[in-house]
C-alpha cells in the first residue's frame, strides 16, 4: 500500500500543471564562477561578424581548428575513460531493440556521500511497467524502444506500437495500424507538441506518422520526408505547431512543415544539414522560456552536434549560424546536448537566459546564450567540467544540477557550480533501452557509415527523458522515475536508518546554506533557518536518546564506553551551538547525559575546544560549577584557567573562582575576573606586583613560577596602556582613558599601600625595570604613541614618568650598563621624534657616557659597548663632540664604536685598525678591505691611505689567515708582491706561511676553483718558497719539486744542496741528467738506513729487547725510492746492498729476529721488484 501511494505521489508530481519558475530552486546565480555567474556584458569583448558564416562553410572547416576565440581553459583536452563492455542484442520477431548492456562485472556499486546523504529518490512506475510487459506478451506489441514525456507518457515499441498513459498510469491509447508492424518497423523516436494534442512517431524504416492524442486518429503518414533507407533518430516539435525537426541515420537534418489546405493535411520537408558533410548525431530545439516578452520569442533556435562540432542555428525567421565549437572524444562516444534557462544577474537587472551544456566522452562545456535583440545574439563560454567516466547521456535537473549517465549504467548527480559529485546510483537493474540498432539502421540493411555505427553502440537518446525536474528511464520491462528528495526527506531518510551523525551534519549544511541540490526550502532566510532548526532538534533528541540507551556498549572494557561518548558529544555540542540553542545543550541534552557519570564527565570535557575557539561563551551556571569541579578533580588547573578567560563572567560563581585562582596561582584568571566582573584593572596589578617585588627587589633566585608571573604582568601592563583587554579583545571605549590613567598612576606610586621600612621609592616601577628594562620601556614607548599624550596634560605626564625613570636608574648603581643604556636609548629615540617635548639634562647623558666608557671597569665590556652603540644609532649622543667620543671609545677599547665613528669620517684605514685590534672580528677585515677597494665611490686619497695601512698590517693579516691574505694580495694588490715579501723577510716563518697561501691560491685558479683574474708569480718567488720549505718542512720538498716546474733547476738544486735535502737533490740530479750522482746519493741513503737497522738489531740482541719497527719502516721507504730509481737500469748495486747484511748477521743474531715476518716481507718485496723488472729468478 505504501509503495502504491509513493508511486502515485511521484507520478502526480511529474504531471502537475505548469507553474512559474521558482527563483529559489531554478535560478542560477552567477555571482561566482562555474555556471552560476553574474555576467557583465562589458567583460566579454565579442567581435561583430560582418558576414555570418553559412552552415556549409562551417562543415567544410577542419575539425581540429576552433572557430571562436575563447579562454585556453576550454581548449584543454581531457583524458577519456576507456570502458570495455559486453554487447548483448535483443530481438523480437525480426525487430531489434538495439540494446547494449555493459557487463555487470565491471560496474561499480552506487555511491552515497555522507556530506550530502541520499539526494535521489528512485520509484518504479509499476502500473505502466506491468502494462508494458502485458502488451508485449498478450498482443505482441514488442519491447519498449522509445519514450516521450509531457502531460502524458508515450512509449513506442519494437513492433511499431505506441502506448499512451495518463498521470494515473492508466493506458489511454494504443496507437497502431495494420501497416505499422510490417512496413514501418520499430518506433525509433517520439515527439509531443506543447499542448500534448499531437504525437510525431519516427520509425526504424524512415517513415513518420502524426497522431491526434485527443481522438487516437492517425492524421498524417509521411514517407518521403527524407532519403529512403535511413532510420529516424530524433524528431522534435518546435514552439511553432506547424514546424518540426528530425534527423536520420544518414546524419542529415530536416525541417518538417505541416499544412492544411481545403481540409486536406499535407507536409513538406527541407534539408537543413546534409550528412554527406558530417553526420549529425544529436539535435535539440530550444523552447520558449517561462517569461514573456523575451527577445528570443521571435527566434526558433536549435543546437545540433556532429562527431566533431556543436553548432547552434536559427531556423526562423531565417537559417543562420549563431555559434559553433569543436568537440573531441573517443570514436565510440556520441555528443550530448542539454538546454536550460537560468537567471543571469546583469547591470540592468536579472534576465532569463538559456545555457547550453554540450559534451562528449568525459568533457562537458557550458555556454550562455546572450540575446540583446533578435539580430544581436552572442555566446559566452562559461565553464568546462571533466568527469572521470564516459558519458552516454546528460540533462539538467535544475539550474544548479546535472544528471549524467555513464557507460557503466551509473547515474551521477553533479553540482555544476562547485564541480562536485553529489551521488552515484547504479541503474543497471533498469535494463536501459538502447537505440544502437537504429544508429546502425539494421531495419533497412545497415547502410550507415562505420563511424555512426560505432558511436551509436550506447545511444540512449530516446530512453531517457526529463519533465519538470523528474528523470524518467525506460527499461526493457519497466519505467523508472528519479527525483531529487526535498531537504526534509533527505534528513528523514538518514534518520530512519539511524545515521544520526550524517543526518545532523546534513541539517547543519542546510542551515548554513552550504548544502547542494536543495529542494523545498523557503526563500526567506529567517523562516528557512527556523524550519531547519526545528527539524534538527527533533533528530538531535532521537540521537541523544539512542546514544544513551540502545547504542551504548553493554559489554567490554571501559574504553569502549569512553570511545562511544567521545564520538557522540562533539556532534551534540556542534549542533546546538550552530543553531544558537545552548539552552537545549545545557538543558535536555545535559540532563540526559548526566544520568551516566562517564557520559557526564566526557560531556564537560568535550566543551573545552568550543570554549577556546570562542564558539561557546556562555554556560549555564549549574553546568559551569560542574565543569570547574571536574577540572579540579582531574587536577587540570592550567586547562581550567584557559577556559575561564574565554567565558562570560555571568556564567561563574565569582567568589569560588577567585579563591580557586589565588590558590593555584591562576594569574590570567585573576586578571580576567577582576577586569570583566568589576572593571577593576588596578587591584590585580598591585597584588601581582607585590608578589614580584618580594623576589626581584630582594634579589632572590627567580623560579619558573616568578618568571611566568613577571611575563604576564609585563604583557598585562602593555595591554592596558595600549587600550587592549587582557588576554584578548579591546577595553570598552567608555573606560579606556580611565584604565590607562589609573594603570600609569598605580605604576608610579611613591610607595605601596603598606610599605616596609626598607622599601625603596617607586617600588613598582623599580620592580619592572629590574626584571626586564627593555621590555618595560618598549611598552612605555607604545603607550607614549597614544593620543592622550599629545595634550598638555599628557606631555606633563610623559615628562614626569621620564624624570622618575632617571631618578630610579641613574642616581644609583643597582642597574647594569645594559639597563642604563636601554633607558638612554629609549630617551634618545623619544627625543628624536618631531613632536618631542621631553627634556633630559645634558649632564645626565654625559654621566651615562662616562659610566659606559670607563676604562677601569673590565666587567661587562661587551654589554657596555652594545649599550653605547644603541645610543649612537638612536641619535642620543648628537650633542657630544665626535673626537671626544672617539677618545673615550679608544680608551675603553670599544672597537665597534670606533668603527662607526671612523666610518662616518671616511677614515677607512682606522676602521681597519679597529677590525685588527678586535680579536673577535679580525677575520672580517679581509671582507672589509675588498669592499673598500672595490667601491668606486671612494676617493683616490682615501684608497691610497687605506692601501698603505693594509700593507703596514700585512704581518698581522698573514698571522690571522694566510690563505685569505694571499687571495687578497692576488686580487686587490697584485702589484705589491715584492713589497710584501720584503716586509716579511725578517719573519721567515710568516713569509713561508704567506707564500704557501699564495701558491695554493694560484693552484686553485689553475684547476678552476677560483674564478677571479689570475696572478703571475715569478720563478724567483717559487725558489724563495722552496728555500723556506727546506728550512721549515724538508720532508715535503721532494714531493713539491716533483709536482711543479715553475722553478729554475740549477738554482733549486743549489738550494737543496745547501740544506742537504737528499731525496730532492737526487730527483733534481736525475732530472738534470746526472743519473749516476743521483744514484750515489740514494744508495748512500739506503746504506745509512741499513746500518741503522744493524745497529738496532745488535743492540737488541745484547739487551734481549728488540724494537725494530721504526728502523724497518725507514729502511722500507729508502728501499722503495731506490727500487723505483733502479727500475730505470741500476739494480745490481741495490741487490748487493740488500744481501750483504744478511750474510754478515747470519751467525750473530737470533733467527727469530732476523727472519721476522715483517723483515722477510720487506726483503722479499724488494727482490720481487727486481725480478719483475729484469726477468730474473732469485731463490
Amino acid at each position: 500500500m505504501a509503495e502504491s501511494e509513493e508511486e502515485s505521489s511521484c507520478l502526480q508530481q511529474v504531471y502537475v500543471e505548469k507553474q512559474e519558475l521558482d527563483d529559489s530552486e531554478d535560478v542560477l546565480d552567477l555571482d561566482s564562477i562555474d555556471v552560476r555567474y553574474e555576467i557583465d556584458d562589458r567583460e566579454f569583448d565579442l567581435p561583430e561578424v560582418s558576414v555570418p558564416q553559412s552552415l556549409e562553410s562551417i562543415l567544410n572547416e577542419p575539425d581540429d581548428l576552433p572557430e571562436i576565440e575563447e579562454d585556453p581553459l576550454f581548449l584543454e583536452q581531457a583524458e577519456t575513460a576507456s570502458v570495455t563492455s559486453d554487447a548483448v542484442s535483443f530481438a523480437n520477431n525480426g525487430a531489434t531493440s538495439g540494446r547494449s548492456t555493459p557487463s555487470r562485472q565491471v560496474r561499480k556499486d552506487s555511491i552515497q556521500y555522507p556530506l550530502h546523504g541520499s539526494v535521489l529518490r528512485h520509484v518504479v512506475l509499476r502500473g505502466i511497467s506491468s502494462q508494458i510487459v502485458s502488451a508485449a506478451e498478450r498482443v505482441n506489441a514488442g519491447l519498449p524502444s522509445a519514450m516521450a514525456v509531457s502531460a502524458v507518457v508515450a512509449i513506442g515499441s519494437t513492433h511499431g506500437v505506441v502506448l499512451i498513459f495518463d498521470p494515473k498510469q492508466t493506458l489511454k491509447l494504443c496507437l497502431s495500424n495494420g501497416q505499422t508492424r510490417e512496413q514501418y518497423g520499430a518506433v525509433s523516436a517520439l515527439a509531443l507538441n506543447n499542448d500534448c494534442t499531437r504525437l510525431l512517431v519516427g520509425h526504424a524504416r524512415g517513415q513518420i506518422t502524426m497522431w491526434d492524442l485527443t481522438t487516437g486518429k492517425l492524421l498524417r503518414t509521411i514517407t518521403d520526408a527524407h532519403q529512403p533507407g535511413s532510420a529516424i533518430l530524433h524528431i522534435q516539435f518546435t514552439d511553432d505547431p506547424t514546424l518540426a525537426i528530425f534527423s536520420d541515420s544518414g546524419g542529415s537534418v530536416f525541417e518538417l512543415n505541416f499544412r492544411r489546405l481545403m481540409g486536406v493535411r499535407g507536409s513538406d520537408s527541407t534539408c537543413i544539414f546534409s550528412g554527406s558533410r558530417g553526420e549529425v548525431c544529436s539535435i535539440l530545439v530550444l523552447h520558449a522560456g517561462p517569461l514573456q516578452d523575451h527577445p528570443l520569442d521571435d527566434l526558433s533556435i536549435m543546437a545540433l552536434a556532429t562527431m566533431s562540432k556543436v553548432i547552434v542555428i536559427t531556423i526562423r525567421p531565417k537559417l543562420r549560424v549563431l555559434f559553433h565549437h569543436p568537440l573531441r572524444g573517443n570514436s565510440n562516444t556520441l555528443p550530448l546536448l542539454a538546454w536550460h534557462y537560468v537567471f543571469v544577474q546583469q547591470q540592468t537587472g536579472r534576465t532569463l537566459e538559456p545555457v547550453l551544456a554540450f559534451a562528449r566522452s568525459s568533457t562537458i562545456y557550458f555556454c550562455q546564450l546572450v540575446c540583446k535583440s533578435p539580430d544581436n545574439v552572442q555566446f559566452v563560454l562559461l565553464q568546462k567540467l571533466t568527469v572521470p567516466y564516459v558519458l552516454i547521456h546528460m540533462m539538467w535537473i535544475n539550474a544548479k544540477t546535472l544528471i549524467t549517465v555513464d557507460s557503466l549504467e551509473r547515474m551521477h548527480l553533479v553540482d555544476v557550480r562547485h564541480d562536485e559529485e553529489l551521488q552515484v546510483l547504479d541503474v543497471g537493474d533498469v535494463k536501459l533501452v538502447y537505440g544502437s540498432s537504429h544508429f546502425k539502421s539494421l531495419a533497412t540493411g545497415g547502410n550507415v557509415s562505420p563511424a555512426m555505427a560505432l558511436a551509436g553502440e550506447n545511444a540512449c537518446y530516446q530512453s531517457v527523458a526529463l519533465f519538470r525536474g523528474q528523470v524518467l528511464l525506460l527499461g526493457t520491462k519497466s519505467l523508472h522515475v528519479f527525483t531529487i528528495r526535498t531537504w526534509f526527506e533527505r534528513i528523514n531518510y538518514l534518520a530512519r536508518q539511524e545515521h544520526y551523525v550524517e543526518a545532523l551534519a546534513l541539517a547543519l549544511s542546510f542551515y548554513e546554506g552550504s548544502a547542494r541540490a536543495v529542494i523545498g526550502l523557503d526563500s526567506n532566510v529567517e523562516k528557512r533557518k527556523g524550519l531547519i532548526a526545528s527539524k534538527l532538534l527533533r533528530v538531535l533528541y532521537e540521537f541523544v536518546e539512542a546514544s544513551a540507551t540502545k547504542n551504548v556498549p553493554t559489554r567490554g572494557a571501559i574504553h569502549l564506553l569512553v570511545e562511544h561518548y567521545e564520538s557522540v558529544m562533539p556532534v551534540c555540542i556542534e549542533s546546538c551551538i550552530s543553531i544558537d540553542r545552548t539552552d537545549v545543550l545545557f538543558g535536555d541534552v545535559y540532563d540526559r547525559f548526566s544520568q551516566d557519570f562517564v557520559a557526564k564527565a566526557l560531556f564537560l570535557e568535550s566543551l573545552e575546544p568550543y570554549i577556546l575557539d570562542d564558539k561557546l561563551r556562555h554556560i549555564a551556571p549549574a553546568v559551569m560549577q560542574e565543569l570547574v569541579e571536574n577540572y579540579e578533580e582531574r587536577k587540570e588547573i592550567d586547562d581550567l584557567e584557559r577556559l575561564i578567560v574565554h567565558l562570560d563572567i555571568m556564567s561563574m560563581n565569582i567568589d569560588h573562582i577567585v579563591k580557586l585562582c589565588w590558590k593555584h596561582s591562576l594569574y590570567d584568571g585573576i586578571i580576567y575576573i577582576f577586569n570583566q566582573s568589576m572593571n577593576d584593572y588596578i587591584s590585580p596589578l598591585e597584588e601581582l606586583l607585590n608578589i614580584l617585588m618580594d623576589s626581584i627587589l630582594n634579589k632572590k633566585d627567580l623560579t619558573d613560577k616568578v618568571v611566568k608571573l613577571a611575563n604576564k604582568v609585563l604583557v598585562y601592563v602593555s595591554c592596558c596602556l595600549a587600550g587592549r583587554a587582557y588576554p584578548v579583545g579591546d577595553i570598552s571605549e567608555s573606560i579606556m582613558l580611565q584604565v590607562k590613567t589609573s594603570v600609569l598612576k598605580a605604576l608610579t606610586v611613591l610607595h605601596t599601600k603598606q610599605p616596609a621600612e626598607e622599601e625603596p621609592v617607586y617600588p613598582y616601577l623599580r620592580t619592572l625595570l629590574h626584571y626586564s628594562t627593555r621590555e618595560f620601556l618598549n611598552a612605555l614607548a607604545l603607550a607614549f604613541e597614544e593620543p592622550e599624550f599629545e595634550s598638555e596634560v599628557g606631555r606633563q605626564q610623559k615628562q614626569r614618568i621620564v624624570d622618575i625613570l632617571l631618578q630610579i636608574m641613574v642616581d644609583n648603581m643597582e642597574f647594569s650598563p645594559t639597563q642604563v643604556g636601554a633607558l638612554f636609548t629609549f630617551l634618545a629615540r623619544q627625543m628624536a621624534k618631531a613632536a618631542n617635548t621631553i627634556y633630559v639634562s645634558r649632564m645626565l647623558f654625559e654621566q651615562v657616557l662616562e659610566y659606559l666608557s670607563n676604562p677601569n671597569d673590565s666587567s661587562r665590556h661587551e654589554e657596555r659597548e652594545q649599550a653605547l652603540i644603541e645610543l649612537l644609532h638612536a641619535a642620543g649622543l648628537q650633542q657630544f663632540d665626535e673626537e671626544r667620543l672617539l677618545a673615550l671609545a679608544e680608551r675603553a677599547e670599544f672597537y665597534r664604536v670606533c668603527e662607526l665613528l671612523y666610518d662616518k669620517q671616511h677614515q677607512y684605514d682606522k676602521v681597519l685598525s679597529c677590525y685588527l685590534r678586535d680579536t673577535s672580528r679580525q677575520v672580517q677585515a679581509f671582507r672589509f678591505i675588498e669592499i673598500v677597494m672595490s667601491n668606486p665611490a671612494r676617493k683616490a686619497a682615501e684608497k691610497k691611505a687605506f692601501r698603505r695601512k693594509v700593507l703596514e698590517s700585512i704581518e698581522l693579516l698573514v698571522a690571522i689567515d694566510q690563505q685569505q691574505t694571499a687571495e687578497l694580495l692576488a686580487c686587490v694588490f697584485p702589484d705589491s708582491m715584492h713589497e710584501v715579501t720584503t716586509r716579511l723577510a725578517h719573519e721567515p716563518r710568516l713569509l713561508y706561511a704567506f707564500l704557501t697561501g699564495l701558491i695554493d691560491y694560484k693552484e686553485s685558479q689553475a684547476i678552476g676553483i677560483k674564478k677571479k683574474e689570475g696572478i703571475v708569480i715569478g720563478s724567483d718567488v717559487y725558489e724563495q718558497y722552496i728555500d723556506l720549505m727546506c728550512e721549515f718542512d724538508p720532508a715535503n720538498v721532494c714531493t713539491y719539486v716533483k709536482s711543479t716546474d715553475a722553478y729554475r733547476l740549477e738554482n733549486t738544486l743549489e738550494i737543496c744542496k745547501k740544506h742537504q735535502v737528499m731525496d730532492a737533490m737526487a730527483h733534481l740530479l736525475e732530472k738534470s741528467g746526472q743519473v749516476h750522482d743521483a744514484f750515489v746519493i740514494l744508495l748512500q741513503n739506503l746504506q745509512d738506513k741499513v746500518g741503522d737497522l744493524c745497529s738496532v738489531l745488535l743492540a737488541g740482541h745484547e739487551s734481549h729487547t728488540v724494537d725494530v719497527s721504526a728502523s724497518w719502516s725507514a729502511l722500507q721507504v729508502a728501499l722503495c725510492v731506490v727500487v723505483q730509481f733502479c727500475q730505470r737500469g741500476l739494480w745490481f748495486p741495490i741487490l748487493e746492498t740488500m744481501m750483504h747484511p744478511q750474510r754478515k748477521l747470519d751467525h750473530k743474531v737470533a733467527p727469530q729476529h732476523l727472519d721476522c715476518e715483517y723483515a722477510r716481507c720487506i726483503v722479499s718485496g724488494a727482490v720481487l721488484c727486481l725480478q719483475l723488472d729484469l726477468g730474473l729468478t732469485v731463490l
